[in-house]
């Protein structure tokens, strides 16, 4: 072992309190001395006085006449202070303010960090848990108490928490590590500033790391903030904690605190009190296996991944709010009053509990010859595959998948396109108990390495596409190629199997005896499969075995499809449960990321081949598929005449694009579903009763009467736009719609927060609220308004866009439009942006004449009216409007802004 660690600075001078700051109260302020603290040399005897600043909001709630329930102990990490955790503090004796509990907050700056004393001693990590342990004694605290750390402080606070057992009740971090693997580098950033001549240079000699940590605050840091982090650090003298930090790091397991952080890695294994874990995905230092080791040590903890926030969480993201609101669903005497519970109906009729498992119809049907899957777009031409087939096949995946080393539990993420191959390896997957996670290739390179990386896969099963990305972007998890490759790209894509190879071992292994492994409980996590985006980064949505199968039995009771049903399915979802279903599934010649490549023609052919009865095509598909009408044969249109039955979800359907369609399928019924990916099917209206509709004098689409099982209620909203109500299902409320079914998904993965608010003021564990605005009526139909992160808060009261939008349509010369909000909460105005017809070659200010048939229409005021050539859309459907886009374009342009596209 080392004999010590290297030597940056050895100045002294006593602590103080801070100049005034900005969102720093000077009441919470305060200096402790402690005695009889040990210095950090090896057998130290020496009892040396230690001066801390530290924030206490002690004073503050007795101020407030409040007594407290507990103390959350924070430690800040290497350069910070404890003005990370200002945010805290505040919001802590807000909610005790509102008369919420009372929790006193004790934000320390570490010795040699912050306004504490500087020591002239290098403190390792066993030091500096001694002197927060010398500290917390001086201060008499006795419990309960919840330890929040960031960065280096995480292991600190964490280290507290272990030598602490009988005070601690919660821990809570953000991005910290409490292990560095053996066969993994430590991150770039930190090999660089230890790298030789360069310690003391990049950290006490000159502000670099500092200034480093500061540069990657998203969004950047305003300028007072950053100086206020800066304060205590001004001069080479004020920086030799930082180094000593950096300095302090075990590289290896000859580092001097190698064993401290060991025995704390250890420790926090065997913590049993409630956890949270929050992360900023963008941190160059903390990566996301830092993360993954600390789930494993602490696999009960609540987990959110902020989507674009980086190192500097707390000055990032709302970590203040997500604290609380933790504190008040996790520990008793923290229950945070927020909204009025919301509880759904407990006697309705609910479809039962699904007992059948996924792949139930492929074993029933691994004896029949008859097409299961027929791909139109394959390679060499229309593949047909048989339900015998299939089912050997899904059997040799499954069980070559666990010869070589996939275990139930494992994430396999399927970066493949619809068709056999995909299939097959999703139920191989699923049969085993390995959980799927399926990500939209429509969301982007972009979208699709949010997804992934967070999903942390342990294996990528993928085409070509799918294995570059995953290698050139450094996504996790060893991959399987569902092609043979030459042994050169093998190596240079980091492929360790083919899909044939796998598909081989599972044969032997079945043929010489080997069974299947036992297949996995109802109960047991099946599925990530993650939202389109068209609202935000891409969630991931957790399905269990048993929700996969009411989903499926949901789609069977609606739309009577099963055994023997012929189903076209440009729908991702609806192309994967179609084996499950028992139905023969066809997928069109299209390309999947683009909804509005597949023509009629291929509708057409895709019925034909399967002899479908059945079409389940997105709102984007079908657009083209009417605009490409007229290149129907004779034979295209006998073969439409098949169809029975006609679907399409995703987004909302016009009532004139849904006749345009059944149009081409004369001897169909057209009916347009309502859900999302957190709940596939909630509502469903058919031709018929989109017309009925849209002959009410209503705001909004219509989407039909709650399917089967399926209980729908409106969450009011408040004139803030919030949805507080007590859930009503009385006509004519709007508010946010939330729903409850057996086939609804089971979380959200690793966001803790997002799940909360999907659920927050239910009290139905089935429970789900939708983010979408809307109403019932008096038939009990529901009508999607728009979503709630677009409703606009006028000084007249709240305004949904759906009903305004689609009146502005009925105006000649208007194709589309999108309706949105421009200025602060409470006080915005109503802005119009269309499509016209003919296009616009270029967007700008609408005519005064169409300015004027558009205000006349809309129902409620208009500032201003905008054109553009084409309304900016979501990435999946190609239909949404994006109005979040839109409203930060209308914004910025009549600010005066370049006049550009959305």
């Amino acid at each position: 072992m080392r004999s010590g660690l290297p030597r940056v600075a050895a100045t002294t001078a006593p602590a103080t309190l801070p100049p005034p700051l900005p969102g720093l109260d000077p009441a919470w302020s305060r200096l402790v001395t402690v005695p009889g603290g040990t210095d950090d040399r090896p057998g130290g005897t020496d009892r040396l006085e230690r001066t801390w600043h530290l924030l206490d909001t002690a004073g503050s709630l007795d101020a407030l006449g409040a007594r407290p329930v507990g103390t959350l102990l924070c430690v800040h990490g290497n350069p910070t202070w404890s003005y990370l955790w200002r945010s805290v503090a505040q919001r802590t004796l807000d909610v005790a303010r509102a008369g919420g509990p009372a929790w006193r907050v004790v934000a320390v700056d570490q010795l040699d960090m912050g306004f504490s004393e500087r020591t002239g001693k290098q403190r390792g990590l066993a030091q500096r848990g001694a002197d927060l342990g010398a500290l917390t004694d001086e201060l008499g605290l006795t419990g309960p108490v919840v330890t929040l750390g960031h960065d280096w402080g995480g292991v600190v606070s964490l280290g507290w928490a272990v030598d602490h057992p009988d005070l601690v009740v919660g821990v809570a971090t953000c991005n910290t590590a409490v292990h560095q693997p053996a066969d993994a580098p430590i991150p770039a950033p930190l090999r660089l500033a230890l790298g030789p001549g360069m310690l003391g240079r990049a950290t006490v000699l000159t502000p670099a790391f500092l200034e480093t940590t500061l540069a990657i605050a998203h969004p950047k840091l305003d300028r007072a903030v950053a100086d206020a982090f800066r304060a205590p650090y001004r001069g080479a003298a004020r920086r030799g904690g930082i180094g000593g930090f950096v300095a302090d790091i075990p590289v290896d397991a000859d580092h001097a605190s190698a064993p401290e952080l060991d025995r704390i890695a250890a420790g926090v294994a065997a913590l049993e009190v409630p956890a949270l874990l929050m992360w900023g995905p963008r941190d160059p230092v903390f990566l996301e296996r830092y993360l993954d080791d600390l789930l494993r040590r602490l696999p009960h903890a609540d987990v959110h991944r902020f989507e674009g926030a980086g190192h500097l969480l707390p000055e990032d993201v709302d970590v203040a709010g997500t604290v609380t609101d933790w504190l008040g669903d996790r520990l008793p005497e923290g229950t945070v009053p927020t909204r009025a519970d919301l509880s759904l109906p407990a006697d309705t009729d609910h479809v039962g509990e699904a007992s059948r498992p996924l792949w139930a119809a492929l074993e029933d049907l691994r004896d029949d010859d008859g097409p299961a899957l027929v791909e139109m777009a394959a390679p060499g031409g229309v593949r047909t595959v048989s339900w015998r087939l299939l089912a050997r096949r899904v059997d040799e995946i499954a069980a070559g998948l666990a010869v070589v080393g996939v275990r139930a539990g494992d994430r396999v993420s399927l970066l493949v396109t619809p068709g056999a191959d995909l299939t097959a390896v999703l139920y191989a997957c699923v049969r085993i108990g390995a959980v799927v996670v399926v990500a939209d290739a429509g969301l982007g390179i972009r979208g699709l390495t949010r997804a992934v990386r967070g999903a942390r896969p342990d294996w990528i099963i993928g085409a070509l596409p799918g294995l570059a990305a995953s290698r050139a972007l450094g996504w996790p998890g060893r991959r399987i190629a569902t092609l043979a490759l030459p042994g050169a790209a093998r190596r240079a894509l980091g492929v360790s199997h083919t899909l044939a190879e796998v598909a081989r071992v599972g044969a032997d292994r079945l043929a010489a005896g080997g069974a299947l492994p036992e297949a996995p409980s109802s109960d047991a996590t099946a599925a990530v499969l993650f939202t389109s985006g068209s609202t935000g980064p891409a969630k991931g949505v957790v399905y269990t075995h048993r929700q996969l199968g009411a989903v499926r039995d949901a789609l069977a009771t609606q739309y009577g499809v099963g055994v023997g049903t012929g189903l076209v399915a440009g729908f991702a979802p609806f192309a994967l449960l179609g084996p499950a279903l028992g139905a023969r599934s066809v997928a069109p010649d299209m390309d999947v990321t683009a909804p509005r490549t597949l023509t009629a023609t291929a509708v057409a052919r895709a019925v034909a081949a399967a002899d479908a009865t059945v079409v389940f095509l997105s709102p984007a598909a079908i657009a083209n598929v009417v605009a490409t009408a007229s290149q129907l044969t004779e034979t295209d249109r006998t073969a439409l005449r098949r169809v029975e039955l006609f679907l399409s979800a995703g987004a909302p359907v016009s009532g004139s694009l849904l006749a345009a369609a059944t149009e081409l399928t004369p001897n169909a019924t057209a009916h347009t579903p309502y859900g999302m990916t957190e709940g596939l099917l909630m509502t469903d209206v058919d031709l018929d009763g989109v017309r009925a509709a849209s002959a009410a004098d209503a705001s909004g689409v219509c989407v039909g009467v709650p399917a089967a099982g399926v209980d729908v209620r409106i969450a009011p909203l408040d004139a803030d736009g919030a949805a507080t109500g007590a859930l009503t299902d009385a006509p004519g409320v709007t508010g946010e719609i939330v729903v409850a079914a057996p086939h609804v998904r089971d979380h959200y993965d690793r966001l803790w927060r997002t799940d909360r608010a999907s659920r927050l003021g239910v009290a139905d564990p089935r429970g789900h609220r939708t983010g979408d605005v809307g109403h019932l009526d008096d038939a009990g139909r529901l009508w999607v308004e728009g979503r709630l992160q677009h409703v606009v808060t006028t000084p007249d009261g709240v305004v949904t866009p759906v009903g305004p939008e689609q009146r502005i349509e009925r105006v000649a010369g208007v194709r589309r439009a999108g309706v949105t909000g421009i200025g602060p909460a409470g006080t915005q105005q109503v802005v119009a942006v269309v499509e016209t017809d003919p296009a616009e070659r270029r967007p700008g200010l609408a005519s005064p004449s169409l300015v004027s048939a558009v205000r006349a229409a809309a129902g409620v005021p208009v500032a201003a009216v905008l054109v553009v050539p084409v309304l900016p859309t979501d990435v999946r459907h190609n239909s949404k409007v994006d109005r979040t886009r839109l409203g930060r374009w209308a914004s910025s342009v009549l600010a005066g802004d370049r006049m550009v596209r959305p």
